[in-house]
């Protein structure tokens, strides 16, 4: 039954950063709004690797197609080369201050957002503007909040 609790914490948590990600809000805020369900996987696959994996990567990448009404695939395939590099980087990664960890989690919403510019070039060429870096950036400064408050919900005690 514990199994089943801690696994009912990681879907919750993931639920709510589907939330977050297609909550209304004002402009400024939607500008920078960081890939919270990425974050959220990435805290997961480097906490425990081998219960959230490549597999919950591409199937909440495909819910958040569905959800952001973007091709089909497009995170999925993102959210799973991400993961897939943060379960090869795990035991590297966890012993890092929250400091230095900020520059990987930089360069993993950097790698996401380029493969979603690359797959929607693929479709219709565009441009990069200014504002596609603004996610990158303020998901970088939000990893220390995002991982203490998940260290946080990962560590809870169940009362039963």
């Amino acid at each position: 039954m514990n199994n089943y609790y801690r696994f009912g914490r990681i879907i919750s948590t993931i639920i709510m950063a589907m939330i977050l990600r297609i909550a209304p809000w004002p402009d400024f805020i939607a500008t920078i709004n960081p890939d919270w369900v990425l974050l959220t996987l990435i805290y997961w696959t480097l906490a425990i690797p081998e219960r959230v994996g490549i597999f919950h990567a591409w199937t909440f990448g495909l819910l958040t197609d569905v959800l952001t009404g973007r091709s089909f695939g497009q995170y999925a395939l993102t959210y799973s080369l991400v993961s897939y590099v943060c379960i090869k980087l795990h035991k590297r990664l966890r012993p890092f201050p929250l400091i230095q960890q900020e520059l990987f989690i930089f360069l993993f919403l950097l790698l996401s957002q380029l493969l979603l510019f690359w797959i929607k070039n693929l479709q219709t060429p565009g441009q990069l503007s200014a504002s596609f870096w603004l996610p990158v950036v303020s998901g970088t400064l939000c990893w220390p909040i995002v991982y203490k408050s998940l260290r946080f919900i990962r560590l809870l005690r169940s009362n039963k």
